[in-house]
């Protein structure tokens, strides 16, 4: 992804505040689902085929895994190592999504296609937050 395409996705060129913004952006996405999964784990897990235990556990991970890249978002200079760890864990939720809805989940139809779709969507706040980071390094060196 370009800079410029970067830059418009965040409303701002400069890369420690874009970083800060898909950091942020990532972590509410994700507490959201979070505490959609916690509070209606029965009727959600009805509605895309998935145990409502199941939906109470991705749900208290993701809590805890939102906390922690709100922290890293609220950090003036978000450490590089924190956010490859962050991007690494996006990616490998999408990876793991994907392969577990082709050899473990049942889902219905909107479950099977919510899970690709939040797959997709992980894997976007992968590829920004990569790209704000890099481009980041290279106005500092």
């Amino acid at each position: 992804m370009s800079t410029h395409q970067l830059a418009a996705l965040a409303r701002t060129a400069e890369p420690r505040l874009m970083l800060r913004r898909f950091l942020a952006l990532d972590a509410v996405v994700t507490g959201t689902n979070a505490l959609a999964y916690l509070a209606l784990s029965g009727p959600l897990g009805r509605y895309l085929g998935a145990g409502s235990g199941l939906l109470l556990a991705l749900g208290a991970f993701l809590a805890v895994y939102a906390g922690c890249v709100g922290l890293l978002a609220a950090r003036t200079r978000p450490p590089a190592l924190g956010v490859r760890a962050v991007v690494e864990a996006n990616l490998a939720w999408a990876a793991v999504s994907i392969v577990a809805l082709a050899l473990w989940l049942t889902p219905t139809t909107p479950g099977a296609v919510w899970t690709v779709l939040q797959a997709l969507v992980v894997t976007g706040f992968a590829l920004v937050q990569y790209g704000a980071l890099r481009q980041g390094q290279g106005s500092s060196e």
